[in-house]
């Protein structure tokens, strides 16, 4: 008896534990992006941050690489997407170029108007800029315009929104540090989940109604500081409106008529220290 008795709980401890373990992946997979690949349409991200006549690093190209990369993917065939595109596309709506892909620049720095926007523009491109208020609200003023270092202000910003060929996505207002506690918007240890809700919540809601007020838009694009993710921030990001999220996982996305695969895109750094088509072989050969 003791025996049937050991047996017995046995299997209702591993039938519970297999129960638990399935829960959390199939959670875990909800934070990043569809990679069905035989029922989704390939697309690559580039995530960009500054681009300017800086020594080429990890974070860094130029404005003639940048130029190069556009250029590659136009003769190769590729078409940049807009969310709109995306949005419509996962809920049934249009359809997608047989080469797509995605141009996504971190940070808001001030060069992604004065280096990227003409670009863009002579390319007929379109990019998602991420902003961080509390660059706009607080460093921007102090020092404007200097394409190496400065961070956009809310005209700049209102400037890119208008001119077609850039979308404005959310970065946090003031979440993207690592002050050795929270690095970026993850959760901490022993912050309990409340806490946690109310501080995101309280952090983006902030840059959502400052990006609004000053041109007239709510973005729906969200990129994850650092592509620090945490589970219990995709609740708090669709309550606040966002309908796609940016992560750094370097791994390709397929693009699916499901609606969840824009929930955490994978996006490749572009780092100033390839040549484009090192980069491009890169990002694209998993697909050739």
């Amino acid at each position: 008896m003791y025996y049937c008795q050991n047996v017995k709980n046995f299997i209702i401890k591993t039938f519970l534990c297999l129960a638990v373990f399935t829960a959390v992946f199939f959670t875990a997979r909800k934070c990043f992006a569809c990679q069905e690949k035989e029922k989704g349409v390939f697309m690559p991200v580039i995530m960009y941050h500054s681009v300017c006549e800086k020594s080429p690093s990890e974070y860094t190209v130029t404005p003639q690489q940048f130029e190069s990369d556009l250029l590659w993917l136009k003769n190769n065939g590729y078409s940049t997407v807009s969310t709109e595109q995306l949005v419509n596309y996962t809920h049934g709506k249009g359809s997608l170029p047989e080469k797509c892909v995605m141009i996504t620049l971190d940070d808001g720095y001030y060069n992604n108007l004065s280096e990227v926007l003409p670009i863009l523009e002579k390319y007929r491109m379109s990019a998602v800029i991420s902003v961080v208020g509390f660059y706009t609200d607080n460093i921007a003023p102090a020092d404007p315009h200097v394409p190496e270092y400065s961070y956009l202000t809310w005209s700049d910003i209102k400037e890119l929104s208008d001119s077609g060929f850039a979308e404005i996505g959310n970065h946090t207002y003031n979440m993207h540090s690592f002050d050795g506690i929270r690095k970026g918007c993850a959760k901490v240890k022993g912050e309990t989940n409340e806490e946690y809700i109310n501080t995101l919540k309280s952090d983006i809601q902030l840059l959502q109604s400052e990006i609004h007020r000053n041109t007239g838009i709510s973005p729906i694009v969200f990129a994850y500081p650092f592509g620090e993710v945490s589970r219990e921030a995709l609740p708090v990001l669709r309550e606040c409106g966002f309908l796609i999220t940016l992560n750094c996982s370097e791994k390709p996305n397929y693009i699916t008529r499901n609606p969840e695969c824009l929930y955490g895109i994978f996006r490749y750094n572009r780092s100033g220290l390839y040549s484009t088509q090192d980069f491009m072989d890169k990002i694209t050969s998993i697909n050739a």
